[in-house]
């Protein structure tokens, strides 16, 4: 497979302070993975454009915009919050803008045939910021901007997005919660924060039916994981017929992450990664484009996320 990796040193610089979990290192950690497993090499480098408002508010409303522009200039001699899990430093405007971007120039590859998949690792993440507020260390919906670039620029009408972060992905369900035209799936932990994702939200008018919510109780792990992607995701997968899939790859559900209480391990990652792989080369060309969102113990997280790059490019077992 020809698998792109979306990085750039400026996705360090979005400073959280001291002891924030989402932090420089994270990315660090996942680098030095790749180098050790000897994965890194067979990949190919995608630099991330700067993302325009414009495809921006395709998504976010033009005073969240502005309040995430205003932040990073405020910021000079510490951070600023926008909310109290949410900080904004002067680096933060270039790494936002790059974290969205870097998943518009892998689209841009895959869907010109120049990559089979791609791997964002990308910060800050993105499935929490809702289209008119920034929150849980997000900024810009990443994943969202994607699928609404996916049908804007590319034409591709139906995308689907599969969330397996363990946290839900509130700002993703609220960006689609009335379009019929994206597959939102997520599965999580319930209840959790925050707050969002219970099996009876399922959209609303034209968008009932096309968020799929999969909560789990605490403790689950790899088989669970597995066998509810296989109950739900693939059949409601089967009857959209996506055009492109992406996914919100959190892997805060390790049992090993600080902010969570599940126990899906690295290789379970892998097998969940061969499982949407699969998916996508059935339905859609394979055409697959994942996401860094969570995962915060920083060898679980390296350790996962070499599980999913090597599933993606098919140098797994």
């Amino acid at each position: 497979m020809r698998t792109g990796l979306v990085y750039h040193p400026a996705y360090l610089n979005h400073d959280t302070g001291a002891m924030h979990p989402e932090c420089p290192d994270r990315l660090r950690a996942v680098l030095a993975g790749l180098d050790r497993s000897g994965l890194r090499p067979a990949l190919t480098p995608v630099s991330p454009y700067d993302a325009e408002a414009a495809w921006l508010g395709l998504v976010h409303t033009p005073s969240h915009l502005a309040r995430v522009e205003a932040a990073a200039g405020m910021a000079w001699g510490g951070n600023v919050y926008l909310d109290p899990d949410t900080p904004v430093s002067p680096g933060s405007r270039q790494a936002a803008r790059k974290a969205a971007g870097g998943v518009l120039a892998a689209i841009d590859r895959v869907v010109a045939g120049e990559l089979d998949n791609a791997f964002c690792l990308v910060r800050p993440p993105g499935h929490h910021a809702e289209p008119n507020r920034a929150m849980g260390f997000c900024l810009y919906n990443n994943v969202a901007i994607g699928a609404r670039y996916l049908q804007r620029r590319h034409g591709l009408e139906r995308v689907l997005i599969v969330d397996w972060d363990v946290h839900h992905g509130n700002g993703t369900q609220a960006a689609f919660w009335t379009d019929p035209s994206v597959l939102y799936y997520s599965i999580h932990q319930y209840p959790f924060y925050p707050g969002s994702g219970a099996a009876d939200e399922r959209g609303a008018g034209a968008g009932e039916g096309t968020t799929v919510n999969c909560p789990m109780a605490a403790g689950c792990g790899d088989v669970d994981y597995l066998n509810e992607l296989e109950r739900v995701l693939l059949p409601a997968a089967e009857r959209f017929r996506p055009h492109f899939i992406l996914v919100s790859a959190g892997f805060d559900a390790h049992l090993d992450d600080p902010l969570a209480h599940m126990r899906v391990s690295a290789d379970g990652f892998g097998r969940m990664t061969l499982l949407v792989r699969d998916l996508a080369a059935r339905l859609c060309g394979g055409r697959l484009v994942t996401v860094l969102e969570g995962g915060y113990d920083l060898d679980a997280l390296a350790a996962s996320v070499n599980a999913h790059v090597a599933a993606l490019s098919g140098q797994g077992p």
